[in-house]
């Protein structure tokens, strides 16, 4: 038997020595996974088998090592919920949870509201709308075949209308067209040529990476979610932060969007964009009076 404390203090070093950024978060992490418990419980631990110290030092090996400790234990915190997650599907980000607040906000007074969640992934986004609306109707639009068993396995249980589906594809959800409320999305917008750390590596490069300049997909998207809102309804789209200009300019130029505004996450960073879809009304040319 050893103490638990001291476990703990190797497993921080050794993570600290491996540029981990948070050495004792992780370790406590690790080793609660090891243990068998939720983090708040290791307070109440003195002392850990053998057995389970060389458990840990092992699940430490991984991390120090730069695999993502989502992967590792095997879920993400989003809001209120643990998230399965693992190889093959997109974990999700806490500034994430920003867009997802903003989204529950925008339907929060709405009966019966209508929900999409695009480049669904680990169907985080759904998720949070279905469990702080337990009347929206709640569809995720996944098309990677590695990632859909991730999104029904967070999805079930839930309101989520799982959907099979290319987000590009004019097709997708074409019966809901012109009745949905809300549509959210955390697309790919990486450029291909930008280096990215070593645990975004480990995630799927199809939900991370989007062409040249990391905007292939969100022009699909920003047209898809015009057709699919009712007048009225609201875009909230993920991108990055030197992308917001861009974004913003291509929603003023599909015509279909007012109200186009930048949203930062908690470091100030523009990363979010939202917008209204105008009516039919509001899109009429405007005609001079007759002298």
């Amino acid at each position: 038997m050893t103490e638990l404390r001291t476990v703990l203090r190797a497993a921080t070093s050794r993570l600290s020595e491996a540029g981990i950024e948070t050495p004792r978060v992780d370790a406590e992490l690790l080793a609660a996974h090891a243990l068998g418990v939720r983090r708040g419980r290791l307070p109440l631990i003195d002392t850990v088998t053998d057995e389970a110290a060389t458990v840990l030092d092992g699940l430490v090996d991984r991390r120090a090592a730069r695999e993502p400790l989502q992967h590792i234990v095997g879920e993400a915190p989003f809001l209120d919920r643990l998230l399965s997650v693992g190889p093959g599907v997109f974990v999700p980000r806490p500034e994430t949870e920003l867009l997802a607040a903003w989204g529950i906000e925008m339907i929060g007074l709405l009966a019966r509201p209508v929900a999409v969640d695009l480049c669904s992934g680990s169907g985080a986004l759904a998720v949070a709308i279905a469990d702080a609306k337990a009347d929206a109707h709640v569809y995720a639009v996944e098309r990677s075949r590695a990632a859909l068993p991730w999104l029904r396995r967070n999805t079930e249980g839930t309101s989520v209308h799982v959907v099979e589906g290319d987000v590009t594809d004019p097709a997708v959800l074409h019966q809901l067209d012109g009745s949905v409320d809300l549509v959210v999305c955390n697309p790919p917008y990486v450029p291909a040529a930008v280096g990215v750390p070593t645990e975004v590596s480990h995630d799927p490069a199809e939900a991370v990476f989007a062409g040249p300049d990391g905007l292939d997909v969100i022009p699909a998207i920003i047209s898809r979610a015009a057709s699919l809102c009712r007048d009225g309804g609201h875009l909230g789209l993920e991108h990055d932060e030197s992308q917001a200009k861009v974004v913003a300019e291509l929603l003023r130029v599909d015509g279909r969007y007012a109200e186009i505004a930048g949203m930062s996450d908690l470091t100030g960073r523009p990363r979010f964009t939202i917008a209204r879809r105008i009516g039919w009304r509001e899109s009429l040319p405007t005609r001079g009076m007759a002298g």
